[in-house]
């Protein structure tokens, strides 16, 4: 190397250091005066017109300013590229620049006001320059190609639950950013200032290397890349990236449509440097330098994913002092929704909740607000989760008919969905939600058993249809209900803390008493009906030996065992995939619904072929859009979340852990009188008094409502609405836990320290 440099440079017996380089090799040539890097590279013609280019474009910007840039340097023959002896590779080399770079200084908003000031100049001196083998040039860190050169890289990210992040940043970019590109501003940009190759002196931004990104792009695509490296581990990347947006803007100036994307082009950025890390580390296992910003990419991609995208855009806007965009208010809303749609739909929370977007176990509002959802069941695997909306934008795009066509769809999808099944449980009915199942469940056993009667559970909710409010205690004695029917016979709730029974024989107890009303009733039983969990009930498990007493009397009259699975199933319960196997029994049949299809509406009746047989009396059975090939896609996606991400074992891991915090808190605050359930499936009761057990159905709301006020979202149940009910979706993390209890607890201890008025809250 150095009889290289003497030779073709006249650098005489210079000391030579190995620079890291992520494709090439970089070398540190140092004199007693001068300093310079030399680069080497594979001797290919693309690379010979590349590095060309590249020395043109610095040759341009040194025009101006030779401190900030590496200068080229001419060998003895007066060009800028040396092939070495052996032909197979060239060097190029180039200035030292001297400073600290930007990775091992001090952040403070100066620095990063300078840093974004840097950045705009650079470009306004690059506006002008132009190059026809830089606007050809398609690499995968140009973010105007991410989708199209770094999606198939996506298959290196070995974990499932980090895929899927990045997965969902790829449809975002799709939906958010494709459409925009044709109308932004293209230049050629440096496209790489990473904190690595930005150089620091006295707290401003002195200089910038390695121009072997550079591209012809979307000007705005330099700001969203410097932006990503400089807020990489901090805690408020929002604020922090507000400097450089204001720095940037004040010598260049943005335009709204850029700025209002640059949420999603930072995520884009992170995502294509997690995509190329993954992949590079298969390739060079070895090479340490690849992965040098992969675990703050990931801290950063995971603090952007709970960052309201409005949020990020407001922020962004105001920083360049652009206007916000006005959001409707809240009592406009629901004025508007009154006009069309009937109150009888009601809203959650005293202050409602103008909802935009969501992603996995996250909401946002329209006004920027960020709630971690440890509420909604239905989105099982997790909002927006992408292997569900591709799945169903693919089969959407291609075939959407109903069942009396063939489709391989259906039958994948039953087959796969039996397999979760016990082999009793072999035919499927597949409808759009789980009222439907519930009606169907009931038509089935009617008919099998030539029996009218049902046998239900007190507070029980088993769908809206006409037969499921005739079946479901919680709507037939509640607020507008007519009472029970007659062919519905209702067994006491089997509540192990507010019942009569409460010792380890509770569930026994309990059924001894349901199967005497069960005998003594006039007419034979069709089906007995419950969820192992009574859910508006407050979260009400079935003791031990509750269902197998039951089953068994119903079985003697000839009925059949109905398990209504819709809040319960999928694995929510942690160590069962099903609800009823915690009781070691098998229904005759199982009601599906909302998990089943992630939000999307789907539902079904699982049944014995004994059964189903039974139905098929000549009356056709037939539902329009039960079983649909999108429907179908879509439920096939979710089995397949559920075992790739191992969500049953998450439920079970996250869960224990919620539950042991919250009895933790218990044990704290004299108003938490029980909390019970199992996997992400959990009650907390609130009264008003340990002993006595009288329900606290005030400060239930206040809870539920303060916790809104502080972005998380839960609500509550049971026959007296003093039970916090919180099933989030199964991706929910013991991070995600701590948040929550966190948050109740600051709110339970505020109360008893008085800190603020009870009442008044409540009244607003």
């Amino acid at each position: 190397m150095k009889e290289f440099l003497n030779l073709n440079y006249g650098v005489a017996n210079p000391k030579v250091e190995k620079l890291k380089g992520y494709c090439n090799l970089n070398y540190k040539i140092s004199t007693s005066s001068v300093k310079y890097t030399l680069k080497e590279f594979p001797n290919t013609k693309s690379n010979f017109f590349f590095i060309l280019a590249e020395n043109e474009l610095l040759l341009f910007l040194n025009k101006v300013n030779s401190s900030n840039f590496p200068v080229p340097i001419q060998n003895l023959k007066g060009e800028y590229l040396t092939e070495h002896p052996d032909k197979k590779r060239f060097s190029w080399l180039i200035s030292y620049l001297e400073g600290v770079f930007f990775a091992e200084v001090n952040h403070t908003k100066d620095l990063f006001k300078s840093f974004g000031s840097f950045l705009a100049k650079m470009d306004l001196q690059l506006k002008e320059f132009s190059n026809y083998v830089i606007e050809a040039r398609k690499i995968e860190w140009d973010l105007q190609y991410f989708k199209l050169l770094n999606s198939d890289k996506i298959k290196f990210i070995s974990s499932p639950s980090r895929r899927k992040i990045v997965e969902y940043f790829f449809q975002q970019y799709l939906a958010n950013v494709e459409p925009v590109l044709p109308e932004l501003r293209k230049q050629v940009i440096h496209n790489d200032a990473n904190d690595w190759n930005v150089l620091v002196q006295n707290n401003q931004v002195s200089g910038i290397i390695d121009f072997g990104d550079i591209c012809h792009t979307q000007q705005i695509n330099e700001l969203a890349i410097g932006i990503t490296y400089a807020i990489l581990g901090k805690d408020n990347p929002v604020e922090w990236a507000i400097p450089i947006i204001q720095g940037y803007h004040k010598e260049f100036s943005l335009m709204e449509k850029e700025i209002d994307i640059l949420y999603w082009l930072i995520a884009a950025r992170i995502c294509t440097s997690i995509c190329n890390s993954a992949e590079e580390k298969i390739n060079q296992p070895e090479n340490e330098y690849i992965s040098i910003s992969e675990k703050p990419a990931w801290d950063l991609l995971k603090k952007w994913i709970k960052i309201n995208p409005v949020f990020a855009r407001n922020e962004f806007r105001r920083a360049a002092g652009f206007k916000i965009p006005e959001e409707k208010k809240i009592n406009k809303i629901i004025s508007e929704r009154n006009q069309s749609v009937n109150p009888i739909f009601s809203v959650s929370y005293n202050k409602p909740i103008y909802m935009e977007s969501a992603a996995f176990q996250y909401m946002f509002d329209k006004y920027g607000n960020s709630y971690l959802d440890a509420y909604n069941n239905i989105p099982h695997v997790g909002h927006s989760h992408p292997k569900v909306v591709e799945a169903a934008q693919k089969q959407m795009a291609k075939l959407n008919t109903n069942t009396r066509y063939l489709y391989d769809l259906l039958n994948d999808y039953t087959a796969q969905l039996l397999s979760k099944f016990p082999q009793t449980l072999n035919k499927v009915f597949l409808v759009n939600s789980g009222s439907a199942a519930t009606d169907l469940a009931i038509r089935l056993a009617r008919n099998f058993t030539n029996k009218e009667k049902i046998a239900v559970v007190e507070h029980g909710y088993h769908g809206n249809t006409q037969s499921g409010i005739e079946i479901s205690h919680y709507k037939f004695e509640g607020k507008g209900g007519k009472g029970k029917p007659e062919n519905t016979i209702c067994l006491s709730i089997p509540d192990v803390y507010r019942g009569k029974f409460n010792s380890e024989k509770a569930g026994k107890e309990y059924a001894k008493e349901a199967v005497s009303q069960i005998q003594n009733s006039k007419e034979e039983i069709a089906a007995f009906i419950a969820e192992p969990i009574v859910g508006c009930g407050g979260q009400i498990p079935l003791p031990n030996g509750y269902l197998k007493k039951i089953y068994s009397a119903i079985r003697k009259q000839g009925g059949v065992c109905i398990s209504d699975e819709v809040q319960t199933g999928f694995g929510r319960l942690g160590d069962v995939s099903w609800g009823f196997e915690q009781h070691g029994v098998v229904p005759d049949i199982v009601i599906l619904g909302k998990p089943i299809g992630n939000g999307h509406p789907t539902g079904a009746v699982i049944c014995s072929r004994e059964i189903a047989e039974a139905f098929n009396n000549g009356m056709e059975f037939f539902s329009s859009f039960g079983g649909n090939p999108v429907s179908c896609a879509i439920g096939k996606a979710v089995l397949d979340v559920i075992e790739e991400e191992q969500l049953q074992d998450n439920a079970k891991i996250v869960g224990d852990y919620y539950l042991q915090e919250l009895k933790k808190l218990q044990s704290k605050y004299e108003c938490i009188g029980d909390v019970r359930g199992s996997g992400l499936f959990i009650g907390l009761e609130f009264v008003k008094d340990k002993l006595t057990k009288e329900p606290d159905t005030k400060l239930a709301q206040f809870v539920k409502n303060e916790l809104r006020e502080q972005f998380v979202l839960v609500s509550t149940d049971g026959p007296f609405d003093n039970v916090i009910k919180s099933k989030p979706p199964l991706c929910f993390s013991k991070e995600n836990v701590d948040e929550v209890v966190s948050k109740l607890g600051f709110i339970l201890n505020s109360i008893d320290s008085k800190s603020f008025s009870f009442q008044r809250v409540i009244q607003n």
